[in-house]
């Protein structure tokens, strides 16, 4: 008798718990954090409802607060009170992100700190490195970047970070940092690389976050174009044999054909839902137009569905309660 098989048999809303296939946990949820070290209350960003930059003081209890929701690990950013061409505040022991990260550890050890390994917010041009004259004009230059970018990482896990996260998609960047690390005696900081980073039109919101525009030129000759797969997962490829210890798609909803790629090399992988994923969501859930958390919790679902070991997600924390609820 046709149909011989019947799939809506399956669908039964009584049955449909027992077949899931893709279950989000509160442990792939990763929170983005912004710290400042100018303010002294929460700051709100205004092209990201409901995200804030917290002060020195107050980002531990902040921290605290996504511990208490169920969130394992979150991801620093810091921004400085001065910026200049070389990013020395992104190294200097009493820099915004080192001091944050120490008052985090001695106060919430059980949280997994992952700190954004980049230059971008400390420099006073917003690249994520060292600039200067190459053959198509001013842009980053890669090697000296290098040196720049493994004291960073030093200096973080000098002040207790557990994962770096170098994002600044330099050639090489993931062994100069593993050898630097591994050299200062922190062969347990885990590497997670922004192995497949697209020069994307997504990130505007963070860059008013973190204050992070660049004065001249633009990105893309560090960044992936949007179209480029195979370099995608090349890219993805060669920082594995560097020695990452995991790699990420950034950013994530719209590019799930490269995490599900890169995520076939077999090293965990880290997928960046991004500030203008998010703000899109809720820009059109106040307008009325969706609803955000079915809206949110699906986006989250497919990021997972695709390959993600961990999503970075500034629905972090609403997510966490959301899927409480679901209980």
């Amino acid at each position: 008798m046709f149909p011989e098989r019947r799939m809506r048999r399956i669908r039964r809303r009584i049955i449909q718990p027992l077949l899931r296939e893709t279950e989000l946990r509160k442990t792939d949820l990763v929170a983005p954090v912004f710290v400042d070290e100018s303010i002294s209350a929460p700051l709100p960003i205004a092209s990201m409802p409901g995200q804030f930059r917290h002060p020195l003081d107050g980002v531990a209890d902040y921290c605290e607060r996504l511990g208490k929701a169920g969130i394992r690990a979150f991801l620093l950013f810091g921004i400085p009170a001065a910026k200049d061409g070389e990013a020395t505040g992104a190294y200097a022991e009493g820099g915004v992100v080192q001091r944050a990260v120490r008052s985090i550890k001695e106060r919430l050890p059980e949280m997994v700190v992952m700190t954004d390994v980049c230059a971008c917010e400390y420099t006073d041009h917003g690249h994520c490195g060292i600039v200067g004259e190459t053959a198509d004009g001013p842009d980053l230059l890669n090697d000296p970047s290098l040196e720049l970018m493994a004291q960073i990482a030093v200096s973080h896990a000098e002040s207790g970070a557990d994962i770096v996260a170098p994002s600044c998609m330099l050639d090489g960047m993931v062994r100069a940092i593993r050898q630097a690390l591994d050299a200062a005696g922190y062969q347990d900081v885990l590497i997670v690389s922004y192995s497949s980073k697209f020069a994307s039109a997504l990130y505007g919101p963070f860059r008013d976050a973190a204050d992070s525009g660049f004065s001249f030129g633009d990105r893309t000759t560090y960044q992936i174009n949007p179209g480029n797969a195979r370099e995608a997962v090349m890219e993805s490829e060669l920082d594995a044999a560097e020695g990452a210890d995991m790699l990420m798609v950034k950013p994530a909803g719209i590019y799930l054909d490269i995490l599900a790629a890169v995520a076939d090399l077999g090293l965990p992988v880290a997928a960046y839902q991004v500030s203008g994923e998010y703000a899109m969501i809720k820009a059109a859930a106040e307008r009325g137009w969706l609803n955000e958390r079915a809206v949110a919790l699906e986006s989250l679902t497919a990021i997972k569905r695709a390959g993600a070991d961990l999503i970075i997600t500034y629905f972090a924390e609403d997510a966490a309660r959301w899927l409480d609820e679901e209980q």
